[in-house]
């Protein structure tokens, strides 16, 4: 592993097993977490705030948004719901 791969304080950034990769903050919380295959993010991606509260849960096909998207706010209220075809907005609500 280089230091690129790594925080200051020797955290590591990101570690794949088999096909799923997980992103971590500096503090070793994880902060995204999802399959990575050839190079590409697909599937179903979870995203979490550094004090490990849901985030965001997305979809992904060829490393760019696909389906559904939605994001939670601090009180863990949905912020919103998205859709996606291919990178582009779809549907709003």
């Amino acid at each position: 592993m280089s230091k690129k791969d790594l925080y200051v304080n020797g955290q590591k950034k990101s570690e794949q097993v088999g096909d799923i990769l997980t992103y971590y903050y500096k503090d070793g919380t994880v902060r995204a977490k999802g399959p990575f295959t050839e190079g590409k993010m697909e599937g179903e991606w979870i995203f979490y705030r550094n004090s490990g509260q849901l985030w965001q849960v997305g979809n992904f096909k060829n490393n760019q948004k696909h389906g559904r998207f939605q994001r939670y706010d601090k009180n863990d209220e949905l912020e919103y719901d998205e859709t996606f075809e291919n990178g582009k907005l779809v549907k709003k609500e």
